[in-house]
């Protein structure tokens, strides 16, 4: 009885558990409010004024450009000319008084090949100050075109230009008088007349000056008093060779021709006592 009270107690004594005392602290930590995760009032309020700040900047910036007179074309920068003025470039590209911000390189490239001087144009469009860039590159005369009184230059390809200066080392062919009215800008001049021109100038480096007619072609007055026509087309050594050949016979057999044709040089002919 004795020794099943002791263990008794025992047991007792083994199931309690010791208590840690934390006084205040530990009802602090009890007592503590959760905090809810996420962006507290005032951090709202700071980003929508902080958007509301890069709104108001942009709008500003939006409002600069467009209504700051630097953004305006006034002048282009044009490099590449040789008879053009820049301010004939200038007017052709129709960009004056335009923000930059509506310019169509495009758009002023096919203004500026408007015109028949020139041949190709490169745009390019960024800030100011040289807010347009243009180069340009010029078609070459080949010959000076007389016609009605009005001298126009002539590419290789048979394009008119207007005569921006005298140039004596091109080659002029003057128009008979059957056509009467000068050529347009928009003309074009048969490129058989231009080639067959500057091949009898190859030959003969002496004659500065052709006849052009429509029905004869290409011509000059010989020396030796008569005029001869050639044609046209790129055929010119074979018909000089016919021609020499003609003008020999003639002169041995003591005609002086007024006129010899060898546009055709299968049938060529001559005419003597009709004057040219």
């Amino acid at each position: 009885m004795t020794t099943r009270m002791k263990e008794g107690r025992r047991t007792k004594r083994a199931i309690r558990a010791p208590a840690v005392w934390r006084g205040r602290r530990g009802a602090a930590v009890a007592e503590r409010p959760l905090v809810e995760h996420g962006v507290r009032g005032g951090g709202v309020v700071g980003a929508r004024l902080f958007s509301a700040m890069i709104v108001l900047s942009l709008a500003v910036v939006l409002a600069l450009f467009f209504l700051s007179d630097a953004f305006y074309v006034r002048s282009i920068d044009v490099s590449g000319l040789t008879y053009m003025t820049k301010e004939e470039v200038f007017a052709l590209a129709d960009v004056a008084n335009t923000h930059i911000f509506w310019v169509d390189p495009a758009d002023v490239r096919e203004s500026i090949l408007r015109s028949p001087t020139i041949a190709d144009a490169q745009v390019r469009v960024g800030w100011p100050p040289d807010m347009i860039r243009i180069v340009i590159e010029e078609r070459q005369p080949a010959v000076v075109w007389e016609q009605a009184g009005v001298a126009t230059w002539i590419d290789l390809q048979g394009r008119v230009m207007r005569q921006r200066e005298d140039r004596d080392d091109l080659l002029r062919i003057s128009v008979d008088d059957v056509l009467d009215e000068p050529l347009g800008p928009r003309s074009r001049v048969d490129v058989d007349v231009i080639n067959g021109a500057l091949q009898l100038r190859a030959m003969f480096s002496n004659i500065d000056v052709l006849r052009f007619n429509p029905t004869t072609g290409l011509g000059w007055v010989d020396g030796r008093g008569w005029v001869a026509w050639f044609g046209t087309g790129t055929d010119m050594p074979d018909k000089i060779l016919v021609y020499n050949a003609l003008v020999d016979n003639l002169l041995a057999r003591g005609i002086s021709p007024d006129l010899i044709n060898v546009a055709n040089p299968d049938a060529p002919y001559y005419s003597a006592g009709t004057g040219p």
